[in-house]
């Protein structure tokens, strides 16, 4: 076994022992998940036939007690797991959700009970603080001089509210000119115990903007584009999704083809080419390109000019703009070399 799973393990263990009746230590195990799957109060309570109420006011209990016997040294393994998590959570930003901390001690992703046995130790541990899991927070472990679950707490809102505030993703460095943190790393340890915020290539945004947490095929393309800043074949698209760091992008050539069509964001601007229309991109045909051309001008134009104009917006050959250009019952020829609208 890995040391540092040996001290984490003796440093449980130990607590326990601290632990006299068995229907408590059969309460505690079972709340944390230590030998497994985290119960709660009722599944508990009923495996006890006691109240709900009563599995709290033990629980309560048994962790006060635990507190005691760490701060009065009582628990002489405990020391050893304290300074393990103290010096990766200095490492981190001297805070660090769970999952990250476990992983980054265990060197691997960790199981659920390695993770919950972390936690357990920093409940009652007087170096540490908790913040305990709910809708808006995901569970985390801080150095009790940093502060405590209140103040952590704070720390998160404060990001979260500023990126509310701006309307759109910000890099660590944009959030780190907006606050201030030691280094932007604190700012990215202290985001990301929140579960109202989600990142994606080095931007930090709100769980629900598809730019950093993109939930279908169309939200997924769209972030690919953004990324690559230039028009793009539906096929490179697919190959760049299979390739990404996207939960879910097993999707097919045609799947994305087919979103590409239907979603007004995606302009095809050549064979198989598509770009964002918030490029100044504008969906119609050469013709209908060539027109909106002319009809912003204020007199005739060159062919040159026209082409040059048309390529801006599409990818296609000069050729196929020219003959395009043909059409007399759409243009007509002022001289040699100029067009305007017949």
């Amino acid at each position: 076994m890995d040391q540092n799973a040996e001290i984490l393990k003796n440093a449980i263990s130990g607590s326990l022992r601290i632990i006299e009746q068995d229907r408590e230590k059969e309460i505690i195990s079972r709340r944390f998940g230590l030998n497994g799957t985290k119960e709660t109060l009722e599944q508990i309570g009923e495996m006890l036939s006691i109240t709900r109420e009563r599995v709290r006011q033990l629980e309560k209990a048994i962790l006060i007690r635990l507190q005691i016997s760490a701060e009065e040294n009582q628990i002489p393994e405990l020391a050893a797991a304290e300074k393990i998590l103290i010096r990766n959570l200095t490492e981190t930003g001297r805070v660090s959700r769970l999952s990250d901390l476990a992983d980054k001690i265990y060197g691997r992703t960790t199981t659920a009970s390695e993770r919950t046995g972390i936690y357990f130790i920093a409940t009652f541990s007087k170096s540490l603080t908790v913040v305990e899991e709910n809708d808006r927070y995901n569970a985390a472990i801080g150095i009790a001089d940093y502060g405590d679950s209140h103040a952590l707490k704070g720390r998160v809102d404060e990001i979260v509210k500023i990126i509310k505030e701006n309307k759109a993703p910000l890099t660590i460095d944009e959030l780190d000119n907006k606050l201030n943190y030691e280094h932007p790393d604190h700012i990215k340890a202290v985001a990301s115990i929140s579960k109202l915020l989600a990142t994606l290539n080095g931007l930090w945004g709100l769980a629900k903007w598809p730019a950093v947490n993109p939930k279908n095929i169309r939200d997924k393309i769209f972030v690919i584009l953004e990324a690559k800043h230039e028009p793009m074949h539906f096929s490179d698209i697919a190959n760049e999704i299979k390739e990404s760091s996207f939960k879910r992008k097993n999707v097919t050539i045609q799947a994305i083809h087919n979103e590409l069509i239907k979603d007004p964001r995606f302009v095809l601007i050549g064979r198989g080419i598509y770009a964002l229309s918030n490029w100044g991109y504008k969906k119609g045909t050469i013709s209908e390109i060539i027109k909106a051309v002319l009809e912003k001008a204020d007199g005739p134009l060159t062919r040159e000019e026209i082409v040059k104009q048309v390529l801006h917006a599409r990818k296609v050959k000069e050729t196929t703009i020219l003959l395009n250009l043909q059409n007399k019952q759409l243009f007509k020829k002022v001289d040699k070399n100029s067009y305007t609208l017949a």
